[in-house]
């Protein structure tokens, strides 16, 4: 039977996805700038056998709704955010199994500080690191890195392509696997022979240097993408491990998922969709629980949220007016979502009807069976292998699904009882640390001297 995979869903900020949480009397998100709040949350997921955390992360601010930042920023719409980076060494060291899947955007950064810097997590966490590679879509990310606006949606793609190519060329092809021998007696740390210069020449980037890192555990981290526009959908077959595929309904996700493994194949993927789980002891319990927090919900937040992951200013439609969307430079495959989910010449006040927990994605609600039923259901009908679990009330939204779901998938078989050894793609695939022969990384990876000299070779 085919397990259930299971990440939480968070960010380095108070208010990620259910808008208005953060003012519950019991919501502790407003801690999210100390250590203590992340090792704590890390250690609990480790407890309930999560496989990963998935960090989300922007570089911009929500702005589109009325032309301005007030509704984000009165409503902690993920501002104030943190690095999500800098979180991971304390996590890893506070556990042992868990990987740690955080969203990083390539449009801002040179390939060779980028590889280094996920080379470094690989290294410190012992191969437990992930990346959800992202293109951006928030034109105040452009502006905030001195740019106008950001790229066209699909040149956002290109340029991801050749950075994937000069990524893969520095984590895989510099060094081979024993170039590192640690001699004391003949006093050589590294063999320069097996330690050669990167040279990529493209449209965007031009690279010629050695890596300065040894090969991590699994050299390229595990590869999320969330990309479910026709362009996207392209990139993530090509590159992606696993795909986050937005939650519509499960017809549609069915659809989207099937395309994206046909895409891929041979190569094997794993599908995940976002959900909110609201859950007690009873039926009743939970949506008394439910009720409790929808008190809480922020429409205002929720909308901001929305307005700048669609690129539509909700303002300029009245509340019952079918929103038109043309030339959206954001997150197309959210419009085609909400298209999906609520039909065409959908309006603002058929979404905000939407918003039970301040965002767009109703909850599933019930007893700990009511729940699993309806995880087993997704993964049966929609295909997919697992769920990226978004946070409402914390930490105790985490802590009762995994004091009484969790048991209940376990009863049932369709959730480990115990982690496997090994990397997070180990844990994931179970078939080794590194990516598969047919990956397009393979192309970029160490060869014998006879098809790639080495420029350091002492022989010489």
């Amino acid at each position: 039977m085919r397990q259930i995979r299971l990440n939480a869903f968070d960010m380095a900020c108070v208010g990620h996805i259910q808008h208005g949480m953060w003012t519950h009397p019991r919501d502790r998100s407003t801690g999210y700038n100390s250590l203590e709040h992340w090792v704590s949350l890390a250690r609990m997921l480790e407890r309930g056998l999560f496989d990963g955390l998935f960090m989300a992360d922007i570089l911009g601010v929500y702005d589109v709704l009325e032309d301005t930042p007030a509704p984000s920023l009165r409503n902690a719409v993920q501002i104030p955010l943190i690095d999500p980076l800098a979180l991971v060494p304390a996590m890893g060291h506070g556990t042992t199994h868990l990987g740690f899947g955080v969203t990083c955007n390539l449009a801002y950064e040179p390939p060779f500080l980028f590889a280094r810097r996920m080379a470094t997590l690989d290294h410190l966490t012992n191969g437990r690191i992930g990346w959800n590679i992202v293109t951006g879509y928030l034109d105040s990310a452009a502006r905030a890195m001195g740019l106008s606006e950001q790229m066209a949606h699909d040149d956002r793609y290109d340029l991801a392509d050749e950075y994937m190519e000069a990524v893969y060329k520095l984590w895989e092809g510099g060094w081979q696997d024993d170039a590192v021998i640690r001699d004391r007696a003949t006093g050589i740390y590294t063999d320069p022979a097996k330690v050669r210069a990167i040279h990529h020449h493209g449209k965007q980037f031009n690279i010629d240097a050695v890596p300065l890192w040894e090969p991590s555990p699994q050299r390229t981290p595990v590869l999320y993408q969330a990309g479910a526009s026709d362009r996207g959908r392209i990139f993530a077959a090509r590159h992606a491990e696993c795909v986050f595929v937005n939650g519509s309904t499960r017809a549609n996700v069915r659809r989207i998922v099937d395309d994206l493994r046909a895409r891929s194949a041979p190569r094997p993927m794993q599908a995940f969709i976002s959900i909110a789980v609201v859950t007690g002891r009873t039926e009743k319990e939970a949506r008394d629980m439910m009720e409790d927090y929808r008190r809480h919900a922020s429409v205002e937040g929720a909308l901001a949220h929305a307005a700048s992951s669609l690129g539509i200013d909700f303002a300029r439609f009245g509340l019952d007016e079918p929103v038109r969307v043309t030339g959206s430079q954001a997150i197309q495959s959210n419009v085609e979502a909400i298209t999906a989910s609520i039909g065409p010449d959908w309006t603002t006040r058929q979404l905000m009807d939407r918003f039970i927990l301040g965002s767009r994605q109703p909850p599933i609600v019930g007893s700990p069976e009511q729940v699993a039923d309806a995880l087993m259901s997704w993964m049966e009908e929609a295909d997919i292998d697992g769920f990226n679990l978004s946070r409402t009330v914390m930490p105790e939204c985490l802590e009762t699904f995994i004091a009484l779901v969790v048991p209940v998938l376990q009863a049932r078989g369709v959730f480990k009882t115990a982690y496997e050894p090994g990397s997070y793609r180990q844990k994931l695939f179970g078939n080794g640390d590194r990516l598969p022969t047919g990956h397009p990384a393979d192309t970029a990876r160490w060869r014998p001297f006879s098809i790639m000299p080495a420029v350091f070779d002492h022989r010489r």
